[in-house]
């Protein structure tokens, strides 16, 4: 399995970013998907997931971040909209299937003030 995120950057506060994971394997075929972010000197923390038909979202980013999968190109999306300081950091995206989790090799967000 094969993850590769795309679509970090800089960006000033109060403007979005769509981040992209594509797989190298049917999205479907997996029981989770989700976005993790880790902020410098910070622990990695779940900020987005979905499984089956339901998303979850960290509290920080609810009603600013939305986590959609696109079956046809395998590929998971983070839209992320009103973006502050506090979302800078790396961000990953992960696959869970049974007890095995891949992740991506990150990319980095930065939200200037």
């Amino acid at each position: 399995v094969q993850l590769q995120a795309s679509g970090g950057g800089l960006v000033q506060a109060g403007g979005s970013l769509r981040l992209s994971c594509a797989s190298s394997r049917s999205i479907w075929s997996y029981n989770a998907l989700g976005w993790y972010r880790q902020a410098p000197g910070k622990q990695r923390e779940l900020v987005a997931s979905v499984s089956g038909g339901t998303t979850q979202y960290s509290d920080s980013v609810k009603g600013r971040f939305t986590i959609t999968r696109d079956g046809a190109t395998n590929t998971v999306y983070l839209q992320m909209n009103t973006l502050n300081s506090e979302d800078t950091g790396v961000y990953y995206c992960n696959a869970r299937v049974q007890w095995n989790s891949f992740w991506g090799q990150g990319t980095q967000v930065t939200v200037s003030s």
